[in-house]
């Protein structure tokens, strides 16, 4: 058994190396939504895949001490010599899941700090529907998650751009909460909290979901010329910006002169090969590391049930 659980903890410590040119590339070639969704699930399989099998990995060696065993009614007589290396791997494994735990107990506290945060310095803002202008005048402006989302812009960001470009700017800002973008970089987070060689995802998932957020606004103002330009300059004047939440989005962030050019230069893919290999990597991840874990499970189950027909 201890052969099968280890199989989904090497498969995702070595996919990422070739998740991440593959997914630099795929979110070029697919539409913006179809690699922010296939990036996202791709992130989520691995990270519950390897810590399922740390799991399954501390729980193979707890079982053999003789309060567990007692506690599950079984006899650890039963469940057999297994690996010398069953116990070292379990209590390795315990150590990491609880570094992991604590881990994402920090990422989880520090980020709703920064959105409480975030939420009480707009008591002092100037609100219009979802629109709230803080007078600052950094230029900025990002799309806050909460109930309900608010579109936050600084009055050097609005003397920054012009009229039509601030429309720009409000739709692209308008895209994120509408596609709850804030709940893809939040899946994007706990699964680098789970497994941290899977941050090398946040790159081209932050691309896809501001490519996706262009193309809503350029749909919405009919004019890919313009919302290319409000993007550029917006950026532009945003160097100078305040720290914001991390799970904030906004026009101004990624490779903003890849996004210019996606807009100014729309094209069909040439292959669907890229497309291919990625969905093809997404799958391949899923059956493998879905299938070893199931496995060792099973095997698992599968032993605690002969070891308990002794009590």
């Amino acid at each position: 058994m201890i052969y099968a659980v280890w199989l989904p903890l090497v498969v995702p410590l070595l996919v990422p190396l070739l998740t991440v040119p593959v997914a630099r590339r795929g979110a070029e070639q697919v539409s913006p939504r179809t690699a922010a969704w296939a990036l996202t699930a791709l992130a989520l399989v691995l990270a519950v895949s390897s810590t399922a099998a740390l799991a399954l990995l501390a729980l193979a060696g707890a079982l053999r001490l003789p309060f567990v065993a007692a506690l599950a009614h079984l006899s650890p007589r039963l469940l057999g010599d297994g690996s010398p290396a069953t116990v070292p791997a379990a209590v390795l494994a315990t150590l990491v899941l609880a570094a992991l735990g604590l881990g994402l107990f920090h990422r989880t506290r520090r980020h709703l700090r920064e959105l409480r945060t975030a939420q009480r310095q707009l008591a002092s803002a100037s609100s219009a529907g979802d629109l709230c202008v803080r007078h600052d005048d950094r230029p900025d402006a990002y799309a806050l998650p909460g109930r309900p989302g608010r579109i936050v812009v600084t009055t050097g960001m609005l003397r920054a751009l012009g009229a039509q470009e601030r429309e720009v700017l409000f739709a692209h800002e308008r895209a994120h909460l509408a596609g709850r973008h804030h709940l893809f970089l939040a899946a994007a987070e706990f699964a680098v909290a789970l497994h941290p060689a899977l941050r090398g995802l946040r790159a081209p998932l932050s691309y896809a979901l501001e490519r996706w957020a262009d193309e809503s606004a350029a749909r919405a103002t009919g004019d890919r010329a313009l919302t290319a330009r409000a993007v550029g300059r917006a950026a532009l004047a945003a160097r100078a910006a305040g720290p914001r939440p991390r799970l904030s989005l906004t026009a101004t962030a990624g490779p903003v002169p890849r996004r210019v050019t996606a807009l100014l230069n729309p094209s069909a893919p040439a292959t669907r090969l890229l497309p291919r290999a990625l969905a093809g990597l997404l799958l391949t991840c899923v059956a493998v590391s879905a299938t070893a874990a199931t496995d060792a499970a099973t095997d698992l189950h599968a032993g605690i049930e002969v070891a308990q027909g002794e009590r």
